[in-house]
């Protein structure tokens, strides 16, 4: 599942994506629009900023923008920033991977087997998606 924090990022995002012409985007109009925490949307807005996707601007007219285009944003690289790993055992993981303690054996692990099609199923469509894909669709 996706935590609380990445599913208030896709909002953010979005609501970014669908007022990009409007320039700088305060942080309490978001807040307000999706019912989010101040603190906690600043919070994730600044990780978002600091991997590359959003720009920010100070005073009046200020607020958060993005930085790059929604069709340049795979919805991949929000999860992984956010959330950690997307496969759903740590022994499958691209980046984040660590032998599970109870496995004696993962070269025979039938589970270890089946989760590397999971991840990379999930994995396929996550990076083919972008944040346009969820705009198309509101």
């Amino acid at each position: 599942m996706l935590s609380k924090k990445t599913k208030y990022a896709f909002h953010a995002l979005t609501y970014l994506g669908k007022n990009k012409d409007k320039g700088a985007i305060l942080i309490s109009e978001i807040s307000e629009k999706h019912n989010i925490s101040h603190k906690f949307l600043e919070n994730i807005l600044l990780e978002l900023k600091k991997a590359g996707f959003l720009g920010s601007k100070k005073g009046k007219g200020g607020g958060y923008y993005l930085i790059k285009e929604p069709k340049e944003i795979p919805l991949s690289r929000i999860i992984r920033l956010l959330d950690g790993p997307i496969a759903l055992l740590p022994c499958v993981s691209l980046n984040y991977y660590e032998p599970c303690e109870e496995c004696e054996n993962q070269a025979q692990c039938g589970l270890n087997k089946v989760m590397i099609e999971v991840r990379d199923e999930t994995l396929k469509i996550l990076e083919m998606k972008t944040l346009q894909d969820i705009l198309s669709n509101e």
